[in-house]
């Protein structure tokens, strides 16, 4: 059958059927119902949703420079109304359209519509408003495609060449690079035209635009935060955007162009693509320890390439899948990177492989939504999976991996994905009752209809003759029924069977079914359904849910859903295991008996360490509880009840990110073995990102009380710098270098806050300097202390009556705790200033206070000779807790100007000295265990 393909038209109302209200969204009218009423019993129709996520363009205030087409693709036109700034109308997005419809119309296999549906305008359907529980997904832009043929092959092939149309992947990334980088200081200023001409020709051949962007204005106020690298606050943002491969091959050549102008070397060398979850190691220990002893960078290409099939049409360049780029300061580094890789890569020599079958459409949902979360069951198990191209309509997927516990373990997890998705039909029997059958009313637009259910629901939706399959998530499959159930025509459609098929593990058939089948028979009774046990493969059995009312079939479906295992894992240590089971398992039998749920423990060998524990085994999920979902509020309970029997130290395993800029974790790996014993003294772990994400973030785990101690002495590893430059006048020169500044300022910041304070050479009498900059160096867990040390500076300039004028490193002050609100009574109560004089009584005046003067005036005013009270000492001491600390103070001209409502307060006095002397070397391990893996 061959129909003739249309084109866009004015809009027209939808969901008519189900709505009067009308969709603003531009709509392309699909075939009238007068001609596909004579041969829709013979066709087969297919719709599927193709639902774009992606962030507009940025702010123009905020863009340095752009590759050409970037602002023309992702940025609307200026004086657009705020009411048409919608995804839909960016050019990029409408250039899409075009493309897919052109697509559409060329295919010569059947009938293939594109309609484009925004969700903004879009109205509620149904009888009901439903939006089960929040699970629907924000869409800036909704795609449907109605496709029909006289076969279903036709339908699949033509699906296959439209995915490869459209980049359903649409992704963003963001790269920081410092400033000093991108701007010649030697050219006033002026932007490098090396680098630019870099960034464009990067854009041409990946097919990709990107944006240089301004800092982020939270980033440049970092300097006195121990949460944020100081060095943070003059890097400009390279953003990209385009579809995942584009953007990922982007995002590597932006990546090695900034170790190049570092001055580093760029290699590639070629490995296999399917070996490279082995050269990486579980959660790429291996790659991280070659890292760390070699002093390079090793960026991998996406582990899944061409499994969109979306080519550019601007003619970009996807990466090679089996090139590696290593970076590194010099070319022996690198050598032994590579030698380290190959040692690796023959450990894998004799890696094991094998086939598992999933259902081809739910292997298309896992692609098209889950890639993410199928990448992290890769790293974690150092397995590869060799998936077919989305659309391909092929059912079989090829794990390999070097043990076979982690490639039964990444099946199952793959399986675990697919059971989250459903499978529905409506089935219309042809009975006496109505002549010919179940059949569409003549004044019916099926495609429209098919259009509108599946885009609204998001499930995939296929007719043909009298029955209806639906594919999707679980949320999805019961929309779609539900909306499907709601048109008058279906209920008076005759009889039908509806059925649901619900994905499970093998190993749960007897926890739904129950004893002797008790719960599935219990359930059948109240609802009048069948249901049914069937056999999918080795991991996964189906549950059928069969119904000839949809009102039972939902009840039922519902019941089911209630049988379903909720499972909570957390982590035990092993040696509180006996304690927790008891003698012949009677004390967690009780347990178990009190809140009906299964609780299993697994020790470090039933886990597969074959003997072999290491730090990240005994942090691993090794307790699991189970329990139907109906029951699932005492999963909470179970597990607080096992860890009040687990002591605090051990008790409450948590992950937490560190913000640490990529650059500067190099610096940090490199010192791997001090690491390691910080991670055996407080029972944590550090978890690096991949080099390739250019994330600014670390992961640190481990026992909620010991993880703030760890984090403490993790950020004393790394040094910053922060420049205050002030007006040079012969009178500053003299106060900052004389003996009485050494003493009163540089020795007692160095004591007191851990910070060292240094100050310019003193210029010749030829120069004529009109800065002069004071620098201060300190570790990062002491930044806090930054602001104390600034006031420290600011109260000896006063004392002195030196004037001085600020040019750079003015610092924000926002309120640390509930005692600066009383900062403006500070002076009048505990100076004693004469009422005349004091600027309190003086209206419209900001009060002026000497801060050198309060560090050791007010210290006898609240104690009794001979006695010191401990939380005074610890407050000049400064051993306060970050938690109570302020940022520093404005510098101003001679004194320090604190508005009402603000006060300065001192730090805590963090460690600052590097512990490598007392710790001992592990660079033997780390050598091991890249050679292991």
């Amino acid at each position: 059958m061959m129909f003739a393909a249309t084109h866009t038209l004015p809009p027209k109302p939808v969901f008519d059927h189900f709505s009067s209200r009308p969709s603003a969204s531009p709509i392309t009218t699909l075939p009238s119902p007068a001609r596909l009423h004579l041969e829709h019993s013979q066709a087969h129709h297919y719709v599927f949703s193709l639902h774009l996520a992606i962030a507009r363009g940025p702010p123009r205030e905020d863009i340095i420079y752009a590759t050409p087409k970037a602002e023309s693709n992702w940025m609307y036109p200026p004086g657009c109304p705020p009411e048409q700034q919608r995804p839909l109308t960016l050019p990029y997005y409408q250039n899409l359209v075009r493309s897919l419809e052109s697509t559409a119309s060329s295919l010569n296999l059947g009938e293939a519509v594109v309609r484009v549906v925004d969700p903004n305008t879009q109205p509620s359907m149904g009888p009901k408003n439903l939006d089960f529980e929040g699970h629907k997904p924000k869409r800036d832009i909704g795609i449907s495609i109605w496709l029909a043929a006289t076969d279903q092959n036709s339908i699949m092939q033509m699906r296959t060449i439209l995915l490869g149309k459209c980049p359903v992947c649409l992704r963003t990334a963001t790269i920081d690079i410092d400033s000093d980088m991108y701007f010649d200081s030697e050219k006033d200023g002026k932007a490098r035209e090396k680098i630019q001409e870099h960034i464009r020709n990067i854009a041409s051949s990946t097919g990709t635009d990107i944006f240089v962007l301004k800092p982020l204005e939270d980033k440049a106020q970092a300097a006195g935060d121990p949460e944020v690298d100081a060095s943070q606050s003059n890097r400009l943002r390279l953003k990209i955007y385009g579809d995942y491969e584009a953007v990922e091959h982007a995002k590597t050549r932006l990546l090695t162009m900034i170790d190049d102008m570092l001055g580093h070397f760029v290699q590639g060398v070629y490995h296999e693509v399917s070996i490279h979850p082995i050269l990486c190691g579980r959660n790429r220990k291996n790659v991280r320890a070659i890292e760390a002893i070699t002093n390079t960078a090793i960026y991998f290409p996406p582990p899944f390439p061409r499994v969109y099939g979306f080519s550019n049409a601007s003619g970009g360049q996807r990466r090679h899948p089996d090139e590696i780029f290593i970076t590194g300061k010099n070319r022996d580094d690198i050598a032994r990177a590579e030698v380290m890789l190959v040692e690796v890569q023959q450990l894998g020599q004799h890696s094991y492989v094998k086939m598992a079958t999933l259902n081809p459409r739910k292997l298309d949902f896992i692609l098209l939504e889950r890639l993410d979360e199928v990448k992290k069951i890769m790293e974690t198990n150092a397995t590869f999976i060799q998936f077919p191209q989305v659309g391909a309509g092929t059912s079989a997927i090829r794990v390999s991996g070097i043990e076979t516990l982690h490639i039964e373990r990444t099946i199952r997890s793959i399986m675990a994905l697919a059971g989250q998705y459903y499978e529905a039909t409506f089935w219309f029997h042809n009975d006496n009752t109505i002549p010919g059958g179940f059949q569409i009313p003549p004044d019916v637009n099926l495609p429209s209809v098919l259009v509108d259910v599946s885009s609204n629901s998001l499930a995939d939706l296929a007719f043909h003759k009298n029955y209806f399959e639906i594919a999707g998530p679980d949320w999805a499959v019961r929309r779609c029924m539900e909306l499907l159930n709601s048109l008058d025509y279906i209920r008076r459609g005759g009889q039908f069977q509806l059925r649901v098929k619900i994905e499970l593990a093998n190993e749960h058939k007897e926890f739904v079914a129950g004893k002797k089948n008790g719960k599935i028979n219990k359930i059948m009774g109240q609802t009048s359904i069948h249901i049914l046990f069937d056999g999918f493969n080795e991991y996964n059995f189906y549950i059928d849910v069969v119904g000839s009312n949809y009102d039972n079939v939902q009840h039922g479906l519902d019941l089911v859903e209630q049988e379903l295992p909720a499972s909570m894992s957390f982590h035990v240590p092993d040696s509180y295991h006996k304690r927790i089971i008891g003698v012949g398992g009677q004390h967690i039998q009780q347990i178990m008996k009190k809140y009906s749920v299964f609780v299993k423990f697994s020790n470090a060998m039933e886990r597969g360490s074959q003997g072999k524990v290491d730090n990240e085994d005994l942090k691993v999920d090794n307790v699991i509880c189970r329990t139907p979902a109906r029951n699932a509020g005492s999963l909470e309970l179970v597990k607080q009840e096992i860890m009040d029997m687990v002591q605090q130290v051990d008790a409450d395993i948590i992950t937490e990110s560190l913000e640490i800029p990529r650059l500067r974790q190099r610096e940090l790996m490199t010192k791997r073995p001090v690491l390691d014993a910080l991670e055996r003294k407080w029972d944590c772990n550090l978890f690096f990102p991949s080099t390739e994400t250019a994330s600014d973030f670390v992961s640190i785990k481990g026992p909620q009380w010991q993880l703030v101690r760890f984090k403490d002495e993790v950020l004393g590893l790394l040094e910053e710098h922060h420049q205050i430059r002030l007006v040079w006048s012969p009178e500053l020169g003299v106060a900052v270098r004389g003996s009485e500044f050494e003493r009163d300022v540089v020795s007692e910041a160095k004591e007191k806050f851990g910070i060292t304070i240094g100050v310019d050479n003193e210029p010749t009498p030829a120069e004529d300097p009109k800065e002069l900059a004071i620098n201060f160096f300190y570790a990062r867990n002491v930044a806090g202390n930054l602001p104390e040390t600034i006031d420290l500076i600011n109260g000896y300039l006063a004392k002195l009556q030196v004037r001085f004028e600020l040019v750079k490193g003015n610092l924000s002050r926002p309120k640390s705790d509930s005692f600066e609100e009383f900062a403006q009574y500070f002076e009048n109560a505990v100076l004693q200033t004469p009422a005349d004089q004091n600027p309190l009584n003086r209206p419209g005046s900001r009060l002026s206070v000497d801060v050198s003067s309060l560090y050791g005036d007010t210290r006898s005013l609240h104690s009794e000779p001979g006695q010191i009270d401990t939380v005074q000492e610890a407050f000049y001491n400064g051993d306060r807790r970050r938690s109570s600390i302020a940022d520093s103070s404005m510098i101003g001209t001679g004194s320090v100007s604190h508005p009402p409502g603000s006060a300065g307060s001192a730090s805590s006095h963090g460690s600052y000295h590097s512990r490598a002397a007392s710790l001992g070397s592990d660079w033997d391990r780390i050598s091991d265990v890249s050679r292991t893996g």
